[in-house]
């Protein structure tokens, strides 16, 4: 009787957890970090599903260098603007933010950031935005005007 009951706490405290990250929505003004990355009040929040490239990443367009990171980072930032926003979060990352999808006035900002070039389809963890790269690469538009480094790689080499 008392395996059960433990298993059963143990079980209980569990999904009670995961439930604090698997679900949460937040809601408000967003501080932009970087192209994937923003905080709301004390909740820390990485983009589900898109890998947009590094502030101090460069990325290449007829042979010239030019701070794509930067310019993914003032996309958002100029998307977003002021407003309140809503993210519905499905877990956390190693480095203890939540994954989320983050709307502005039902407008998916994590497409909005792929289909406009500024992040690529994070195909490692979700195969959600692949259509939306598709759009931006046929399209040529932010990072897809010339040459990059995937942000992963790129975070890779330059730990």
């Amino acid at each position: 009787m008392v395996a059960r009951y433990l298993i059963f706490s143990t079980f209980f405290i569990l999904v009670f957890c995961l439930n604090q990250a698997y679900g949460k929505t937040i809601y408000g003004k967003a501080k932009i970090i970087d192209g994937d990355t923003i905080h709301i009040d004390n909740n820390k929040i990485r983009l589900h599903a898109i890998d947009a490239p590094e502030t101090k990443q460069r990325c290449t367009k007829d042979g010239k260098k030019w701070s794509c990171g930067l310019e993914s980072t003032r996309f958002l930032r100029e998307l977003i603007g002021n407003n309140r926003i809503k993210c519905d979060t499905n877990g956390e990352d190693r480095y203890n933010r939540y994954i989320g999808v983050c709307y502005i006035n039902n407008i998916d900002i994590n497409s909005e950031m792929v289909v406009h070039g500024w992040a690529i389809a994070y195909k490692y963890y979700s195969l959600d935005y692949i259509k939306e790269e598709e759009i931006a690469k046929s399209k040529k538009v932010g990072i897809w005007i010339g040459e990059f480094e995937e942000p992963y790689l790129f975070r890779k080499k330059n730990k």
